[in-house]
């Protein structure tokens, strides 16, 4: 499989770090984003890449040369004249492969492409598009799914929103050769979003892969300097879904939002004070932060699935104005109790996914190759704790006023932290120092 980098780019909102170079040459850690760029391409054996080049293109030519130095080949497509960002495609159309990976130029990413690349062969999609929560999705651009990860909506920026899911365009893709010819004819000047992409999503062939992998932009100096510390902490190779990873797992209610009564209605969910700032600290140490939360309030009757996903992007929503994010959120909708008005008898079993039994961090584990004897179950109920202990996480129990005490619960030792903040204050900040 081919692949593309649109390495084109001014950077006018980076200049200030580098002005005279083109913005994908911006050194990071001693080498252009490019160079890391294609370091993560060739681990995972991709070395046929043509990159697409405009402004200051010659010092990307002569840098990388025909790209033997490191074991690719590498040819240019050298636009004249702006031609957006996908213009260039029907210029190279000849030479791509049926399918081709696109990347814009000016990302710092280290990904498991195996996985991508499993998706979107399993779903048939003519498009795939890398997803991920960020630490800014107020300004990004938001991709709306369907339970089959099919993309139904798109949301720019400018857009209305109320909450929705923190579910960002990473700009990382593959295409088809056909996405392309549907698309039909176009002016020299071809936006890839506007032009290509959400005009064909009524077509049901655009899927989003979400993934927790590192992908950061460089569109501003703060985020420049992010990426650099991150890459000399290792943070940015750790996050690669080949690595074994480790996770925070938090509790919903009690331990991230209020505890008053079951929360059946976006509207009622209230963050704790402290917890994105928490939650930040997280999403910066290198572990995933990760949602595992009973909700009998589905087999009761007192919600739906749809209700519980719109508090749910409501917490994601509140979170991402705070500048944090959950990687994901995994629910037990199960309640094996029976008698309660407008009950729904298909989840009223006694299944292995309600805490206190481990399912859900075990689904979890799964999904993300997730070390659970390195990772954190967190929660404020002797439930989560022994979720914990099954699944041989770290345990960490909270309780208001606990003065960071411990105690041996089911013959094992539990920190006990007075709230979220308090045990990332006390524990997560020395784990920093692992990275």
């Amino acid at each position: 499989m081919k692949v593309v980098i649109m390495a084109g780019g001014k950077g006018t909102r980076i200049a200030a770090i580098a002005s005279d170079i083109p913005k994908p040459m911006v050194p990071i850690a001693g080498k252009p984003i490019l160079e890391h760029q294609i370091d993560c391409l060739a681990r995972n054996n991709f070395t046929d890449i043509i990159m697409v080049v405009g402004h200051l293109g010659e010092k990307i030519k002569d840098y990388f040369t025909d790209g033997s130095k490191w074991d690719c080949t590498i040819s240019y497509y050298t636009e004249t004249e702006p031609l957006g960002t996908a213009g260039a495609l029907y210029k190279i159309i000849d030479n791509l492969s049926d399918d081709f990976i696109l990347i814009n130029g000016d990302i710092i990413f280290d990904i498991d492409f195996s996985r991508f690349i499993a998706f979107h062969s399993t779903q048939k999609a003519l498009a795939t598009l890398v997803v991920h929560p960020n630490n800014h999705p107020f300004d990004s651009a938001l991709l709306i799914t369907d339970q089959e990860h099919r993309v139904i909506q798109w949301l720019n920026k400018e857009d209305s929103r109320l909450y929705y899911k923190n579910q960002v365009n990473a700009g990382i893709h593959i295409l088809s050769k056909n996405l392309l010819a549907k698309a039909g004819p176009h002016k020299e000047k071809v936006d890839l979003d506007r032009d290509i992409l959400k005009p064909l999503i009524s077509c049901g062939a655009i899927y989003a892969y979400n993934t927790p992998e590192y992908i950061k932009d460089m569109g501003t100096p703060e985020r420049y300097a992010q990426v650099s510390t991150d890459i000399e902490r290792g943070i940015v190779r750790k996050r690669n879904l080949s690595c074994p990873q480790e996770a925070v797992f938090l509790d919903r209610d009690g331990t991230i939002n209020t505890l008053n009564g079951f929360v059946t209605k976006p509207e009622q969910l209230e963050l704790i004070d402290g917890t994105p700032e928490a939650i930040r600290r997280i999403n910066s140490s290198g572990y995933l932060s990760i949602v595992i939360t009973n909700q009998p309030v589905i087999a009761r009757g007192e919600a739906s699935l749809i209700d519980l996903e719109n508090i749910h992007h409501k917490l994601e929503t509140e979170l991402g104005r705070k500048g944090a994010y959950l990687d994901d959120i995994f629910f037990c909708p199960h309640h094996p109790d029976k008698g309660f008005p407008g009950e729904r008898p298909e989840y009223k079993i006694n299944c292995e996914c309600r805490k206190p039994k481990p399912g859900m961090l075990f689904q979890a584990a799964l999904k993300y190759n997730i070390d659970l004897s390195k990772s954190y179950m967190v929660g404020d109920d002797i439930k989560d704790v022994l979720a914990g202990i099954a699944a041989g996480c770290k345990p960490i129990l909270l309780k208001p006023n606990a003065d960071n005490k411990e105690e041996n619960i089911d013959g094992r030792r539990v920190l006990i932290f007075s709230n979220l903040n308090d045990f990332i204050q006390h524990v997560m900040i020395l784990e920093d120092t692992k990275c």
